[in-house]
C-alpha cells in the first residue's frame, strides 16, 4: 500500500488521531487502508485512492470525498452527515448503517452497493448509478433519485414516498412492498420491474412511464392497461405526453 500522507504514515494507518480532522488528504493513496473510526470530519479527500479501506464507524461529516476511489470500502456505521461524495466511485461499498442524511450522491457510482438500513434523508443521488445496489427496507424519502440507475436494484419493502424518480431507470428493479404514494415517476422506465403489493402514486398523475409486458404490477391494472399505449411490441407508455398522447387519443 502506498500514501501520500509524509514520513509517519505508517503509524497513522491503523488509527488516525483526532488530529487527522480537517486534515488535507487531497488525492492520498489509502488503499486497503484499516482506519476503523477515525475522526476525518471535514477532510478534503477529493479524488483520494481509498479503495477496499475500512472505514467502519468513521466520522466523515462535512469530508470532501468527490471524486475518491471508494469501491469496495467498508463504510457500515459510517457519519457521512452532508458528505460530498459527487463523482465518487462506490461500486460494492458497504454502507449498511450508515448516516447519509443530506449528502451529495449525485451522479456517484453505487453499482452493487449494500445501502441497507442506511439513512438516506435529503440526500442527492440524481444521476447517481445504483444498479444492482441493495436498498431493501431503506426510507428514502426526501431523496432525489432524478435520472437514475436502479436497475436491477433491491428496493423490496423501501420507503419512496413524494421521492423524484423522473427520468430513473428501473428496469428489472425489485419495488415489492415499496410505498410509492406521492413519488414523481414521469418519465421512468420500469420495464421488467417487480410492483407486485406496491403502494402506487394516482395513476392519472403519472406520466410517460414505459413499462412492459413484464412488469408485475399486481394492482391497478385496468386503468393502466386503459390509460397506456404500445410503443413497440411489448413496450408500452403509461399516460403518453406528445406525440404518444395523439396516438393515445386514438386508442
Amino acid at each position: 500500500m502506498t500514501t501520500s500522507l509524509g514520513a509517519d504514515q505508517s503509524e497513522r494507518t491503523e488509527t488516525p488521531s483526532a488530529a487527522t480532522s480537517g486534515k488535507e488528504l487531497r488525492g492520498a493513496h489509502l488503499d486497503d487502508a484499516h482506519l476503523r473510526g477515525p475522526n476525518l470530519s471535514g477532510a478534503d479527500l477529493r479524488r483520494a485512492d481509498l479503495f477496499c479501506a475500512n472505514l467502519s464507524g468513521a466520522n466523515l461529516r462535512d469530508a470532501d470525498l468527490s471524486g475518491a476511489d471508494l469501491s469496495g470500502a467498508d463504510l457500515r456505521r459510517a457519519d457521512l452527515f452532508c458528505a460530498n461524495l459527487r463523482d465518487a466511485n462506490l461500486r460494492g461499498a458497504n454502507l449498511r448503517g450508515a448516516n447519509l442524511r443530506d449528502v451529495n450522491l449525485r451522479d456517484a457510482g453505487l453499482r452493487g452497493a449494500n445501502l441497507r438500513d442506511a439513512n438516506l434523508f435529503g440526500a442527492d443521488l440524481s444521476g447517481a448509478d445504483l444498479s444492482g445496489a441493495n436498498l431493501r427496507r431503506v426510507n428514502l424519502r426526501g431523496v432525489d433519485l432524478s435520472g437514475a440507475d436502479l436497475s436491477g436494484a433491491n428496493l423490496f419493502c423501501a420507503n419512496l414516498r413524494g421521492v423524484d424518480l423522473s427520468g430513473a431507470d428501473l428496469r428489472d428493479a425489485n419495488l415489492f412492498g415499496a410505498d410509492l404514494s406521492g413519488a414523481d415517476l414521469s418519465g421512468a422506465d420500469i420495464r421488467g420491474a417487480n410492483l407486485s403489493g406496491t403502494n402506487l402514486p394516482v395513476i392519472g398523475a403519472i406520466t410517460a412511464l414505459k413499462w412492459s409486458s413484464m412488469t408485475l404490477w399486481g394492482r391497478d391494472t385496468g386503468e393502466i392497461w386503459a390509460r397506456s399505449v404500445e410503443q413497440s411490441e411489448g413496450v408500452y407508455v403509461l399516460n403518453p405526453t406528445g406525440r404518444q398522447a395523439d396516438a393515445f387519443a386514438d386508442h
